[in-house]
């Protein structure tokens, strides 16, 4: 498994596509509404094995040495195998060559469980997506010297 910024047609495609399947159309969510409107100011990253796209996420500076992630997707039969963990390593990795000192996220209630095993805590509960999603405020702190 690779993972990398999207660089052709065919993967930044199946980047939105993927987000779309896993993030907004369950919730009927109109095609399109993947896509936000800072994506040319974010840093992307695909997971990406035998040329199918596995796993996506991006990350963009939210403030002053601040990284925020967001759209967090794995395809749903790769799920539990790794593939979200090794994103967010990847994405922590950009921050730091960044000089970021942290990342913070807004995460789903069933994906906190996730975040938490790899370092991240909650801050507060945020908002209510869909009227339906509950979401929890978490930030990691990022040591810039490992």
């Amino acid at each position: 498994m690779e993972i990398k910024s999207p660089q052709t047609d065919a993967e930044w495609k199946a980047y939105y596509a993927l987000r779309f399947n896993v993030l907004r159309e369950p919730w009927n969510q109109p095609l399109g509404s993947e896509v936000l409107a800072d994506e040319d100011q974010a840093i992307h990253a695909i997971a990406v094995e035998d040329n199918e796209v596995l796993g996506v996420a991006r990350m963009h500076e939210s403030a002053e040495k601040q990284g925020q992630v967001r759209c967090v997707a794995t395809a749903t039969a790769a799920q539990g195998k790794g593939i979200g963990k090794a994103i967010m390593a990847y994405l922590e990795e950009q921050a730091k060559a960044k000089g970021w000192t942290e990342i913070v996220l807004e995460a789903r209630e069933n994906a906190v469980p996730f975040y938490e095993a790899i370092g991240y805590t909650i801050i507060a509960e945020s908002y209510l997506l869909f009227g339906e999603i509950q979401h929890y405020r978490m930030k990691k702190a990022l040591n810039l010297s490992e």
